[in-house]
């Protein structure tokens, strides 16, 4: 049986490195951070399989290689101030803190507490976990440098756009029927225009839904 820094570095080798994900800072964070610990103890042994892993709820912890390639796309910086939408039990928010200068991270009640107690016991002190309504952000702490949107989503909140700095970028995964596409914004002249990033998919998260028009 491997031990989990063992596959922690075959993630990296196999799963982020292959996937032209070469900046150092994502690379050192996600061979840090120890992603069993912020998986259900049920899901320990898969964490560090290739693909999405099911959190509960109908949630998921995307896949490695798609939270490298987001961040790498992103170009977060050591002077970025980051809004997390749906950090789950914390992951993304642990590696982002290794890499910004503070992540603030919205999740629900159900992964809230569990979350913040994770990034505490892993020495995160730069990252705080609001309680929240995930499309409505946390506004009060903005405006954020960066956006991460850590699940998928058919159209993003106004809201949530409202809280990116001007020259600020946002990332998410788009689902367009079966098929997910990443994409990156940035924010000029108060409006974000959004640029095609790479292929990848997960489920769409609460309140990113598009809105259902009446049919007969």
């Amino acid at each position: 049986m491997q031990d989990f820094a063992t596959r922690r570095t075959m993630m990296v080798d196999s799963q982020v490195r292959p996937n032209d994900v070469t900046k150092f800072p994502i690379i050192e964070a996600m061979l840090a951070i120890p992603r069993e610990a912020f998986v259900p103890a049920a899901r320990r042994e898969a964490a560090y399989v290739g693909e999405n892993l099911e959190i509960g709820g109908g949630r998921v912890m995307l896949e490695a290689r798609t939270l490298a390639k987001l961040l790498d796309a992103l170009d977060v910086t050591p002077a970025d101030m980051v809004l997390d939408i749906g950090c789950g039990l914390g992951y993304s928010a642990a590696v982002i803190a290794r890499i910004a200068d503070a992540v603030v991270a919205v999740e629900e009640e159900s992964f809230a507490d569990q979350a913040q107690a994770l990034l505490s016991a892993e020495g995160a002190d730069n990252a705080v976990v609001i309680t929240g309504v995930l499309a409505e952000g946390a506004a009060k702490h903005g405006p954020y440098d960066v956006i991460m949107i850590e699940g998928a989503a058919e159209t993003v909140p106004d809201a949530l756009l409202a809280q990116l700095k001007e020259g600020g970028r946002i990332g998410c995964l788009f689902m367009e029927g079966a098929l997910g596409i990443a994409r990156v914004g940035h924010k000029i002249d108060g409006a974000v225009s959004w640029r095609y990033a790479f292929n990848a998919a997960a489920p769409v998260l609460p309140g990113f839904g598009a809105a259902k028009g009446f049919v007969l």
